[in-house]
């Protein structure tokens, strides 16, 4: 294939990349506060659990009804058992238990630190190039996470507030591993396709949790339970997973993870106007830090499609 025909098939491929990018973002980004109400409700692990098996059931649903359901093959089994185990079972796991301890907003910025474990992997391992804007908008955003971290006012002497913070940094350790194995994985079936599977395997990886961990079901299914978890099951799942896995199979791990710090942006936002968290100097110069970073590495990426 020529220069001149690829070049249209990139800019469509990047721009249908990021608009996958910014749908996560709002689903990502809206789930954090969503997790942190529901945990009111009902225990945190049966939450994660709840979550990941309607939205299991969703996908199945909607693929059946446009014919699309498929049985996955083989070259596809380890996406699915990589995004199911460490994406979405061990990942959903650890941040629902993490919120009772920290603040929606504070949880998904540390829960978002995935460039800082993606990036050298994916320019050592998966042939990805740092250009000079790229790594100005890596460092950048990463700068406003650790700014807004913040960690001189953190309370050290709080074993729960170490606990959830721990936890937090640990989900995304563990969600990197997921976005890597995706950037290399040959794919068969469509990242929609496979989504249903992805979080059958969750469900099992998250079940076990909950019932050892949490053996109390005392709750009851009351109105904003019920919303708090449609929300969590369809936006925040389903279409979440299903956005994330799109972008990035479409514009790079590097991007794409740089590119979610869009999400707890997104949840600061709706945690200072909705549930309390203090607007400090500390947090709007972080946000604006991200906030720069993010554009800094989408215009790299839009640099590198038109000069393919």
């Amino acid at each position: 294939m020529s220069q001149k025909s690829s070049a249209p098939k990139a800019a469509t491929g990047n721009r249908a990349g990021l608009a996958f990018l910014g749908l996560a973002v709002l689903s990502y980004g809206g789930l954090w506060p969503v997790m942190r109400a529901g945990v009111e409700y009902l225990p945190p692990l049966w939450f994660a659990t709840t979550r990941v098996f309607i939205g299991a059931v969703v996908l199945f649903a909607f693929l059946a009804m446009t014919g699309r359901l498929r049985l996955p093959v083989r070259q596809d089994i380890p996406a699915i058992l990589s995004v199911g185990i460490c994406m979405m079972g061990l990942y959903v796991s650890l941040v629902h238990y993490a919120v009772q301890f920290v603040p929606a907003g504070r949880g998904a910025l540390l829960g978002y630190l995935t460039p800082l474990f993606v990036t050298p992997f994916a320019v050592m391992f998966l042939g990805e190039r740092i250009t000079l804007l790229r790594a100005a908008g890596l460092v950048l955003g990463l700068c406003g996470l650790l700014v807004l971290f913040n960690p001189a006012g953190f309370d050290w002497s709080n074993p729960d507030m170490l606990l959830g913070n721990g936890l937090c940094v640990l989900a995304a350790m563990v969600w990197s591993v997921a976005i890597l194995q995706m950037r290399g994985h040959k794919w068969r079936l469509t990242p929609l396709q496979l989504g249903p599977w992805q979080l059958l395997v969750a469900t099992f990886v998250t079940l076990p949790f909950a019932v050892f961990l949490e053996p109390r079901r005392d709750w009851t299914m009351e109105a904003p339970l019920i919303a708090l978890v449609g929300y969590g099951g369809i936006i925040g799942t389903a279409i979440g997973l299903w956005a994330v896995a799109s972008a990035i199979r479409k514009i790079g791990a590097v991007t794409a993870s740089v590119g979610l710090l869009g999400g707890p942006v997104y949840a600061l936002t709706i945690s200072v106007l909705f549930q309390g968290e203090a607007l400090t100097l500390t947090l709007g110069g972080g946000l604006v830090l991200i906030l720069s970073g993010i554009a800094l590495v989408i215009l790299a990426q839009n640099r590198a499609n038109r000069s393919s």
